[in-house]
């Protein structure tokens, strides 16, 4: 661990973060936070659904040997695929999305498993990134500043197959072989190394919450034998296509969920208690828009995480006239680059968000204990 970050079991007990939110009537926001079972079917059921029927698609191209048509699908499956990773199993966490609970569990376990996804892991993490967004004593799940590369060798990885991305200063395990690496050692209940920023709060967590690490370790193990039997089923059947399809989907065509997904914090501000600052919305097309679970209204979904993704939209209309107008990603990527190149001569600059004028002026009537919900994400141990 690194000797400059104190235990999260002190941190937890010294650092109180006094969050801004904008003012939303107590009645409003239980009707905002109602969950719906026809709603994560039509979510959860849905995203499942394009990709299997890319992946049927793919298989036939590939039977058939149509190997342009097969490219040029199995890239489709892999764009849809991609957004399991870390998308669909962070909605599914904060149990928000199914009203019946055990159906957020099953898909939670289906999309993770698929995608080499540790909800374990996640969960302990992201418990800490919600209570202290972007304060790094209590946060490291991201931390800044992130870089937004459009480096050729990095681009490269993402509109093919990503083989070697380091996760770096961001949750996660890479690329297909770090990912790999990443889970034999959890598999194995081997320390995770400090001087990557990623693996040194890994083992802040698993030091801070053991019983949590020892689900980890079982949850790796179980990934590595089903991954495992679709590869030996592939070699005893000759069908080389089902690794391709089930294991290393995850892998292949990174570049939508790394576009959309890199505008959530990088840029902005960290150690401030609001979440205007530290958090970007954007606007999405309506398909890339439901691909990444809704999470474009980012900061929409850190003030009032117990909200469900497809309500999220509806929570920005209700303090529009408080908020940072959402950027495009378009006009998100410029501002993320305009501000790195900042950095490179100004290694201490972060954006500060401009916020209207009625900031600080709107009447705050709610002291409903909804507003502090990040759903049924937090372990046990983190309640």
């Amino acid at each position: 661990m690194n000797p400059n970050y104190q235990p999260l079991v002190e941190v937890r007990q010294t650092l109180r973060v006094k969050w801004y939110r904008c003012p939303i009537e107590p009645t409003k926001l239980r009707e905002l936070m109602k969950r719906s079972d026809l709603q994560g079917w039509f979510q959860a059921v849905g995203h499942l659904t394009l990709f299997a029927g890319t992946g049927i698609l793919s298989y036939l191209f590939w039977s058939r040997q149509m190997w342009f048509r097969f490219a040029a699908v199995l890239f489709t499956h892999g764009t849809i695929g991609s957004f399991f990773t870390g998308v669909a199993p962070h909605e599914l966490g904060h149990g928000t999305v199914f009203r019946t609970k055990w159906l957020n569990k099953l898909f939670l376990y289906l999309y993770s498993l698929l995608s080499w996804w540790d909800p374990f892991d996640y969960a302990m993490s992201h418990t800490y990134h919600h209570r202290y967004t972007l304060h790094p004593e209590g946060d490291r799940e991201v931390l800044l500043p992130l870089k937004p590369s459009v480096e050729p060798t990095f681009l490269l990885q993402m509109f093919t197959v990503n083989l070697f991305t380091q996760p770096g200063r961001t949750f996660g395990k890479g690329g297909l072989i770090p990912t790999i690496i990443t889970t034999i050692r959890v598999a194995l209940g081997v320390k995770a190394s400090t001087e990557i920023p990623s693996r040194e709060w890994l083992q802040a967590l698993h030091t801070d919450q053991p019983h949590e690490a020892r689900k980890s370790m079982w949850w790796s193990r179980v990934t590595l034998l089903f991954h495992g039997a679709v590869v030996t089923v592939s070699v005893a059947t000759g069908l080389w296509v089902l690794p391709l399809l089930i294991t290393l989907f995850a892998f292949i065509g990174n570049w939508g969920r790394y576009f959309v997904g890199l505008t959530q914090h990088c840029g902005l501000s960290d150690d401030v208690p609001d979440f205007r600052k530290c958090v970007r919305s954007i606007t999405l097309d309506p398909l890339s828009e439901f691909l990444y679970w809704r999470m474009n209204w980012h900061t929409e979904h850190h003030m009032y995480a117990g909200v469900p993704c497809y309500n999220l939209k509806k929570v920005y209309r209700e303090v529009a006239q408080d908020m940072p107008k959402p950027r495009t990603l378009a006009g998100a990527w410029r501002e993320m680059r305009e501000i790195w190149k900042r950095q490179q001569t100004d290694p201490s600059y972060q954006f500060d968000t401009p916020l209207p004028e009625t900031t600080g002026s709107l009447h705050r009537n709610t002291t409903d204990e909804l507003e502090h919900s990040i759903g049924e994400l937090a372990p046990k141990g983190l309640r």
